[in-house]
């Protein structure tokens, strides 16, 4: 960790973010960071990655430190590098020095912060080693982060309040991942052409996003099994008559997180069917971020997606009748069977680990209809949020070929049609949009993403 990389504005930032915690709550919190994990002895660790939680108070992805927080004061604990720690990780930054990167008010040892845990409040870390040690500091068990109660439960609210909407700071880190993701994926693009396995293109692309000393927010999907909707397996030969589905989002040194897919000939160019149903996905994913602003239920836009793309299918002749009526008994679900995206911040599904307290408007929640049941956000959109767009069609067999549905949608279902179709596995099209005061602006439209413009911007970078 250098601290030379991090903005001047940093500390600014975090100390106005604490004291609007301290606007809302008036208990003590302590957050952890979380601490190693071996993968198959002590020493080979899997990559680190600070709760999401503790990275937006603290701002840095500090190894095995928490913070405690109280009216707005700060107070690090974390112990200085062993001795010997010089030898294989070189030098590093003390804890003073970190400390007032960050403006914390006062740095302590670890041990130090067993005085500190009675009566405060705070969100378990997935790292088990260190739910351990949140649990014997808080003198109690301390329950799953999604199903907090007492305390925790008020933090966690007080906490989404805070983090629904994006600050400056956040918003200069989200727009770095988001042009990182953007050169990405035109990088796969280009190596496309001369890829002869999905590996080959995933490699391109995440050697882009790790050029710029970042990671990727979640496990890269780059696949011509797009029906598999998180498909990581990258073994798949690139066939001519292929589509190649790329979810790839880089995320920032300091956590923050882009989140882009987009679908590409493997030839360079879409079949006459292929295209067809792209155009009908596109249609979706512009009138969704057209709707975009201030108030508007984020359930409506993905009922607009629902809309758009069976009003599409009606028109190919693959689904038959009403629109309106169609998506009433979900037979778009058939072949958009997830919500039309997601929050996104320091999480690529932002706060989630929260269970639906982020997601859900509170009073609201899940349905259990086939067509809603996986609306990851229920919430009127505000200025600030991040939200993904992204609607998709997928031809998935456990689906189609799922007897029940076989026999509830057999009269709205020209399988004749759609068997001439077959080329079509999976197509998905996501950008990040930013609600702004006055609408919506897409973080990620440096990247093309209509047919003509995809096929040519193959055309000329892979030349």
């Amino acid at each position: 960790m250098l601290l030379h990389n991090i903005s001047n504005n940093l500390s600014d930032t975090l100390r106005h973010r604490r004291e609007k915690l301290a606007q809302l709550i008036d208990f003590p919190v302590i957050l952890w960071s979380g601490s190693n994990s071996p993968r198959n002895f002590r020493a080979n660790t899997y990559p680190f990655r600070a709760s999401s939680h503790f990275l937006y108070f603290a701002g840095l992805p500090l190894h095995n430190a928490a913070i405690h927080l109280d009216a707005g004061k700060l107070e690090l604990f974390m112990d200085d590098p062993e001795p010997g720690s010089a030898l294989w990780h070189g030098e590093t930054p003390k804890r003073e020095e970190i400390a007032a990167k960050i403006g914390a008010d006062v740095a302590r040892t670890l041990s130090e912060l067993k005085h500190r845990g009675s009566g405060a409040a705070s969100i378990p870390v997935q790292n088990y080693r260190t739910s351990l040690v949140q649990a014997q500091i808080l003198h109690r068990e301390i329950a799953s982060p999604s199903n907090l109660a007492g305390l925790d439960l008020e933090l966690a609210k007080a906490i989404v309040t805070l983090r629904l909407t994006h600050d400056a700071e956040a918003l200069a880190e989200l727009r770095q991942a988001a042009a990182v993701s953007v050169a990405a994926h035109k990088a796969g693009m280009a190596a496309t052409p001369k890829a002869k396995r999905e590996a080959e293109v995933r490699a391109v692309m995440e050697g882009v996003i790790i050029a710029q000393n970042m990671t990727t927010s979640y496990n890269s999907i780059v696949t011509v099994h797009g029906e598999v909707l998180h498909n990581e397996a990258y073994h798949h030969p690139l066939q001519p008559g292929d589509l190649l589905l790329a979810d790839v989002g880089a995320e920032t040194e300091m956590g923050w997180a882009a989140d882009i897919t987009r679908t590409w000939p493997v030839s360079g160019k879409f079949s006459p069917t292929q295209r067809d149903i792209y155009d009908v996905v596109l249609a979706a994913h512009d009138a969704c971020i057209a709707q975009i602003r201030p108030g508007v239920e984020y359930r409506d836009i993905h009922l607009l997606a629902a809309t758009t793309i069976t009003e599409g299918l009606v028109d190919l002749g693959i689904l038959q009748g009403k629109p309106e009526d169609l998506v009433e008994i979900d037979a778009h679900a058939l072949f958009f069977p997830h919500g039309i995206g997601h929050l996104l911040g320091l999480d690529v599904h932002d706060m989630e680990d929260l269970g639906d307290l982020a997601g859900y408007e509170n009073g609201r929640t899940r349905s259990d209809r086939f067509g809603l049941s996986y609306l990851r956000l229920n919430r009127p959109l505000d200025s600030g949020m991040l939200v993904t767009i992204e609607p998709g069609f997928y031809q998935v067999p456990a689906i189609l070929n799922y007897a029940d549905n076989r026999a509830k949608y057999q009269n709205v279902l020209n399988w004749e049609r759609l068997s001439q179709f077959a080329d079509v596995r999976g197509i998905r099209i996501e950008d990040d949009v930013l609600v702004t005061a006055e609408g919506s602006e897409v973080l990620t439209a440096a990247l093309p993403n209509d047919a003509e413009t995809v096929e040519n911007l193959m055309a000329h970078i892979s030349n």
